[in-house]
Formats: structure tokens, C-alpha cells, sequence
């Protein structure tokens, strides 16, 4: 933790010694009013969705603190582009903000916290110490991370470790008042226990979600190919999926389900909210996959299945190595630099250890790592299995094999 000795000079400037409260005609309230208070610096701008998003989180968390009369207050500095984006994203928030024209202060605390994306949150304690992970705290943790300080934070961790080493599939997916899943048509009620000893994967999606309306049929399609493969292996009670959906009303969560061949959690269940908080899940589509030993086995479950399909099941360390040790026979094979028809540059193929990394498709708009065909000019990449390889525009231009 960096210490801030005095909170007021970081917030105030030499011609200005207040904040705006969040009403529509803004009232100034004195900085000196924050003494001996936790106090979140919240980097946001209307302009940016994921802020936006977390933004209805957060609200939530503020208003619970506030109402168990915890000394917390929260100031917004905001990256908004004018006057009117700001006053419009400052009136959905029930704390204070830096006003808009001290550009000065804004920009002294973006360097003073090294501030590199948004959202951004960072807790200032009455001592004049800092946490850098309020964003990621407030997604894992909720109101149960007050005050924000290193000792809370060690202990959820210890705790979590301690329910983490403790998971069963059983109590990640029950409550006292449901012990059932259903099944595709809604028709029949799955007892949870009947899973154990499978390889399961949590599906959180949603109907109105773009990037989940196109992985869910690549999901679906995988799914048949690993349930036909474990057929023919007389195994075919090994793996299931369950949608943990984070649809908005259950007409839409009745409809979506009905386009999956696997098991879903009741609509509206707490046991979502819970998961989603558990596997800190800050996104979706995303993919959680349990063990038969009823332990977490990976996280990554949607990227995995885009770079190996099928071939990822089970998704365990030893497979995932052996996928690995194949890919990199593959690709001695490719070609070091080719054209792809979706773009007009030469592509060169690239590995994390030159000059590749995690990235996302330019073809299929997934994630990939690893190999990829790059361009060097412009940064467009495609996973190898996405080129299309055309001729060269120059005549007699030669690819290198």
C-alpha cells in the first residue's frame, strides 16, 4: 500500500476547495468534509460501456455502505469528452465529483495513481494509504470488502482459499430450497447429485448478449462432437454443461434455454448472482469448467474451446500440454508470412515468443494465443486454422514456405 498523506490536496486546487454533489443543480460540498473517511477515486466516462456497467455495481454497494452508516464516500474524476456527458453520467450517481473544468486536478490525479484504463477505482484510507484493485475488490467482494483496507482484503482471501479447497459441485449449485436443475424443455427437474463425478461446465450467457449469440452455437456444435466421442467410448455420462443465465426476464431465459441440448439453473436463482461472484465473472459468454473431483479446472473454458474445439474435453493441464506440443508441430509446418483474403497486407506468422501474445481474431472475432498470422504494419491478426491464403497482389511476389 503507497501512502497519500493528505487527501485534501490531492482533491482540492488552489482557486477551488469543494466537490459537486450529484443533483441536477449541483451543490458544493467542502472537501474538509471527507476527514477521517474511506474514500473511493473512481476514474469512469459515460462514453465507455464497461464503465457504464459497472457503474449500476457499484451504485448498488455505495447505497448499501451508506445505509449501514459507514464514514465512505466516493468522488468521481471523470474522462467524459464535454459538459453535457458528464452532468448526464454524474446524475446517475448518488456520490461526489471533481468538477468538469479543473482539467489541472483531473489530470495530477491520473499521474499521482498511475491511472492506465478505466473503469478505475482506488480506496484512500484515513492514514493516507491506498488500494490500487477497488474495481476488481467491488466485483469479488461487494460490500463485504469495507473498509477496503490490505488486512480485509487478506482476509476474504483466506476465506475464499478455504472454500475453494472445500468445493463440491453440490455446493456450488444447491441452496436449502433447491437440490434440481432443469433439464432442455423445462420439463424435468435434474437432481444436482447426479452430476457428481462429471466433468461440468458453467455457461454464463445471456439472449440479449452479441458475443454470446455467437459462441453458443460454436458451443453447441462442440458440445454434440465431445458427447458423440464419449458415446463411442461407452462414456457418455462423463461431461455436461449447465446455462447459468444472466438473461433480463424469463420469457427471454425460457426462449434461449430452448436452443440448448444441456442443463440449465432455475431463472432468477441466487445461486447465479453467487456464482457469478465466486468465478468473479466479469463477463460473458464465459465458461467455467468443474472437475469430476468437483474442483475448478479451468476458468478459460471459451477460450479454450476456440483454439481446440473439441479436442480441449477434458480441459486438464495434461491434455492442455499435449494440445500444445501438437500445435507446435502444426505450425513447423505453416508458412512464415502469407496472404489472407480478409486482408490487404502480408501476414507473418508469429508465436508468443516473437512478438505474439493473447489477441483476438480478426476473422472470427474470438480470443487466441499462441501462433497467429500477424500483420506487422497494422496489427491485424488471425488464428492460423482462419486463413484463407490468396495470391499476393504484386505478380511474382514469392511466399515463403
Amino acid at each position: 500500500m503507497e501512502l497519500y498523506h493528505n487527501t485534501g490536496n490531492l482533491l482540492a486546487s488552489k482557486d477551488r476547495d469543494y466537490l459537486l454533489s450529484s443533483t441536477a443543480e449541483p451543490v458544493q460540498v467542502k472537501i474538509s468534509d471527507l476527514e477521517g473517511k474511506v474514500i473511493g477515486l473512481y476514474f469512469s466516462a459515460n462514453w465507455y460501456p464497461s464503465c457504464r456497467n459497472f457503474n449500476k455495481l457499484l451504485v448498488g454497494v455505495y447505497e448499501q455502505l451508506k445505509s449501514n452508516g459507514c464514514d465512505f464516500e466516493i468522488v468521481f474524476v471523470s474522462s467524459d469528452e464535454d459538459l453535457g456527458a458528464f452532468d448526464g453520467y454524474r446524475e446517475t450517481m448518488p456520490w461526489l465529483s471533481v468538477p468538469f473544468s479543473d482539467l489541472e486536478t483531473k489530470r495530477a490525479l491520473n499521474r499521482q495513481f498511475d491511472v492506465e484504463g478505466i473503469p478505475c477505482l482506488i480506496f484512500l484510507q484515513p492514514d493516507g494509504s491506498a488500494l490500487h484493485d477497488g474495481v476488481e475488490l467491488i466485483y469479488k467482494y461487494g460490500v463485504e470488502a469495507f473498509p477496503f483496507t490490505k488486512e480485509k482484503l487478506g482476509e476474504l482471501q483466506r476465506k475464499e482459499r478455504i472454500k475453494h479447497e472445500n468445493q463440491t459441485l453440490t455446493n456450488l449449485l444447491t441452496d436449502p430450497g433447491r437440490d434440481y436443475l432443469w433439464n432442455p424443455t423445462m420439463t424435468r427437474k435434474v437432481p444436482v447429485d447426479s452430476l457428481t463425478g462429471k466433468t461440468v461446465g458453467l455457461y454464463f450467457s445471456a439472449q440479449w448478449c452479441i458475443p454470446c449469440a455467437k459462441f453458443t452455437p460454436k458451443l453447441i456444435s462442440i458440445y454434440h462432437k465431445i458427447m458423440q466421442s464419449l458415446e463411442g467410448q461407452g462414456r457418455d455420462d462423463d461431461f455436461e454443461i449447465i446455462f447459468v443465465s444472466y438473461d433480463r426476464d424469463q420469457s427471454s431465459f425460457v426462449s434461449y434455454h430452448g436452443t440448448m441440448p444441456w442443463l440449465a439453473l432455475p431463472f432468477g436463482d441466487l445461486t447465479v448472482r453467487n456464482l457469478a461472484k465466486y468465478f468473479d465473472v466479469q463477463g460473458i459468454p464465459c465458461l467455467v469448467i468443474i472437475g469430476p473431483d468437483g474442483k475448478t479446472v479451468t476458468k478459460q473454458g471459451r477460450n479454450l474451446m476456440n483454439l481446440y474445439q473439441e479436442n480441449a474435453y477434458p480441459f486438464t493441464d495434461a491434455k492442455l500440454e499435449l494440445l500444445e506440443k501438437e500445435k507446435e508441430e502444426e505450425a513447423k509446418k505453416l508458412p512464415r508470412r502469407d496472404y489472407h483474403e480478409g486482408h490487404h497486407h502480408e501476414l507473418t506468422l508469429v508465436s508468443e515468443g516473437s512478438g505474439g501474445g493473447p489477441f483476438i481474431c480478426c476473422d472470427c472475432e474470438e480470443q487466441g494465443c499462441g501462433w497467429a498470422y500477424q500483420c506487422l504494419g497494422c496489427g491485424y491478426e488471425v488464428h492460423p486454422r482462419c486463413m484463407r491464403a490468396v495470391d499476393p497482389p504484386n505478380a511474382g511476389s514469392v511466399k515463403d514456405g
